[in-house]
């Protein structure tokens, strides 16, 4: 019985995605809940796992082509046995030499997926000469990266012979290569929202700047037995931005609003946005009501969208919506930043690198841990005396810990 394979049913915000890979070929036996095909799209890639044991008998959307909601990518024939390896060896054998070298071609094209043909065209690889890695001796990408890299660090000396017996000139180029990749829809659709945020707000930031001496030593403090406490979850720093923003966010609503239409829309809730770099890009998976979350579940909660993340595990539920975010810049050591407001949110959080630095206190020179904190906003939204207040109030609740604990 033929299963037809489909897309995914999308949410709302998500109009189409991208055949990204097909991790099996047609005639390659499938099990059931075994992964044949991912689909990216604009946010994550999605998994399209086997409905039933069988074989793959048809591919009909290739890697690459674009694909909507529960539209037919390929078909399953249920319980069938997978096809034989070479069928056509004895017809190739009994045929001419000279009709050999149209077989070979094809099954060259049959094992060299489609990205892996592209980037091998564009820098003169012949496929035959790579040693396939993938499932069937099938050339990857990744092989095909493999020899380019090989092809450049490859020893002048070795290269003369060839340019010389060559008809054509060829001009050294040294390490002056290049090469040209797709974007994917995620870098694409980050690139949008930026554009985006750009052209349609009226965006400022406006800095001010957190002595972290108080919550490093909290953490310092407390740390090993929070960890012991919380079934191995970890005290960041992140928790506490997180507690001082939702508290802030409630006696600064505008700050947690956003605009639809000629309409302000203000939210009852904060869901925070906690921007996580993954190999695909920035992503935002958000924190469900965080102004009911303890600093365990806010801790619990990140540790598990960074590993999803690095695993490009995240779901589309995980990172749709969202009503205020908070980016670090800091661990990859920024010191100052202008983040860009995530519409249709009002206000985006940046923190930064904490650095000694010299700081008068009470009319003495003392070193402290500072950190330089950024408010991006919407001034159609947010005045400049509601956001400098709002940052204002972050700083007080971060250098005065136990303000948190009080709601003061």
């Amino acid at each position: 019985m033929a299963i037809e394979i489909k897309a995914p049913t999308f949410p709302e915000s998500v109009a189409d995605g991208t055949v990204a890979t097909w991790h099996k070929k047609p005639g390659e036996a499938v099990k059931r809940d075994e992964l044949i095909v991912d689909i990216e799209t604009d946010k994550v890639v999605i998994e399209v796992l086997a409905e039933a044991d069988g074989v793959l008998a048809e591919i009909i959307k290739n890697e690459g082509d674009t694909v909507l909601s529960n539209e037919l990518l390929g078909k399953l024939t249920e319980g069938g046995a997978a096809a034989a390896a070479p069928a056509a060896a004895p017809a190739a054998a009994a045929a001419p030499a000279q009709a050999a070298a149209p077989a070979a071609a094809a099954g060259d094209d049959a094992i060299l997926s489609p990205a892996a043909r592209k980037l091998a065209e564009e820098n003169g690889i012949d496929p035959n000469s790579i040693a396939g890695t993938g499932k069937g001796g099938r050339v990857t990408k990744e092989d095909v990266v493999a020899a380019v890299e090989a092809k450049k660090n490859a020893p002048a000396a070795a290269a003369k012979p060839a340019a010389a017996a060559a008809s054509a000139p060829v001009v050294a180029t040294g390490d002056r290569t290049e090469k040209r990749v797709p974007m994917t829809r995620l870098r694409a659709k980050i690139a949008e929202r930026l554009v985006e945020a750009q052209s349609s707000m009226a965006m400022l930031t406006t800095f001010n700047e957190v002595d972290m001496t108080e919550v490093m030593a909290l953490r310092s403090k407390y740390k090993d037995l929070f960890e012991k406490s919380h079934n191995g979850v970890r005290l960041g720093f992140m928790s506490f931005f997180v507690k001082a923003a939702t508290e802030a966010l409630k006696r600064f609503p505008a700050v947690n609003a956003s605009i639809d239409g000629n309409d302000i829309v203000y939210h009852g809730y904060a869901d925070i946005g906690v921007a996580v770099s993954s190999d695909r890009g920035l992503v935002v998976p958000v924190l469900r009501n965080a102004e009911q979350m303890s600093l365990a579940e806010i801790e619990s909660g990140i540790a598990t969208f960074g590993k999803k993340a690095k695993d490009g595990k995240l779901s589309i539920e995980e990172m749709t919506g969202g009503t205020f975010t908070i980016t670090n810049g800091g661990t990859f050591g920024s010191m100052m930043s202008t983040p860009i407001v995530n519409p249709p949110q009002a206000a985006i959080l940046g923190m930064h690198n904490i650095i000694q630095r010299p700081m008068a206190i009470n009319g003495q020179v003392v070193i402290r841990p500072m950190m330089y904190l950024a408010l991006s906003y919407d001034h159609r939204l947010i005045d400049g005396k509601e956001a400098v207040t709002f940052l204002v109030t972050i700083k007080n609740l971060l250098e005065d810990p136990a303000r948190l604990l009080l709601e003061i």
